[in-house]
């Protein structure tokens, strides 16, 4: 055998050595642990769908799933650990629009790139809601308007933070009402939530999926959602449209991402592990509950979705110059 019929077999016995590793080393993913950050505080939609998610997959991949609350900066911060993390599949983050579709066009520096993230899912979304205080004395929408434009910028509405889909939908409908409200900016949906009940603040476009259970409470008044539709479990409640904003429409949603540069097959697994749970009867129930549609697309239709959703909140910050410092 001469050296140059002897270098190409030597060759391609090293590959068909190597495929089997390469193969098994893909199927055995995950051979440890996978922490899913989720970039604002516990107690939100945002914290606990992927916790509903992460126990659903615990039994299919048989690793522990962290869930890490790593909250501030509108989402920046837990976004930031995610995009410099090793692209191996173990760190993933578990984010509403704002680090994903919205900072970067509010923020005149960011320490990250989100168009890297890869999209691996959009678990759900639901509508957000205009929820007022029951101390603000008003029925409907067009009495909140009414009220809004006798007290301009004496309506306090709470936000889940500068940024927020909570505090864009409330821009949203200041230009289309015509109004100004005072933004009262928090970390994260919970303390908005308690202040709302309590009557420090007046008014809060929170995501259904956290005010319904006050709503039915009795504890606040949701005056009506920003859905296209009315809602399943609010079928009395108009939209916002239908109560004379047209075209009005909100809703937050859910995606996990992956940093920059993980393999796709990794990528592949997680969406097959992730979309398979959320059609399950158990995990479906556990999203309605909250109030929240479960959705689990591919990757290519989550990263469509995602980059018409950033020219929604583009077009938002630009015709109701938004700034951070409200």
């Amino acid at each position: 055998m001469d050296r140059r019929s002897f270098v190409k077999g030597a060759g391609a016995l090293a590959a068909a050595m190597l495929a089997p590793r390469a193969a098994f080393a893909q199927e055995a993913w995950p051979a440890q642990a996978v922490r899913i950050v989720v970039p604002f505080p516990a107690g939100g939609s945002a914290d606990v769908l992927p916790r509903i998610v992460a126990e659903a997959l615990g039994p299919i991949w048989k690793q522990p799933i962290i869930i890490e609350n790593k909250a501030g900066a509108g989402g920046n911060i837990g976004a930031e650990a995610v995009a410099v993390a090793r692209p191996d599949g173990y760190t993933l983050m578990a984010a509403p629009p704002p680090p994903i579709a919205i900072n970067h066009n509010l923020y005149p520096k960011m320490n990250y790139d989100p168009t890297k993230f890869k999209p691996v899912t959009i678990m759900g979304s639901a509508p957000n809601v205009v929820a007022v205080s029951n101390k603000l004395g008003v029925k409907s929408v067009q009495e909140l308007i009414a009220a809004a434009k006798a007290n301009p910028g004496k309506i306090n509405a709470a936000n889940q933070g500068n940024g927020s889909t909570s505090h864009l939908t409330a821009s949203m409908f200041e230009v289309q009402a015509g109004v100004k409200f005072n933004h009262v900016p928090y970390r994260g949906t919970a303390p908005a939530l308690n202040d709302l009940v309590a009557g420090h603040v007046d008014l809060f476009f929170d995501n259904i999926a956290s005010s319904l259970a006050q709503h039915q409470a009795g504890n606040i008044r949701i005056l009506a959602v920003c859905s296209d539709e009315r809602v399943e479990q609010l079928p009395q409640v108009p939209t916002v449209a239908e109560a004379g904003l047209k075209g009005f429409s909100a809703t937050a949603w859910f995606a996990i991402m992956a940093p920059e540069g993980t393999p796709e097959s990794v990528v592949a697994k997680i969406n097959k592990d992730v979309v398979a749970v959320l059609k399950t009867p158990e995990v479906r129930k556990k999203f309605i509950d909250q109030a929240a549609t479960p959705i689990g697309n591919s990757p290519q239709e989550a990263a469509k979705f995602i980059d018409s959703e950033t020219r929604l909140w583009a077009d938002v910050i630009k015709k109701a110059d938004v700034k951070l410092a409200n």
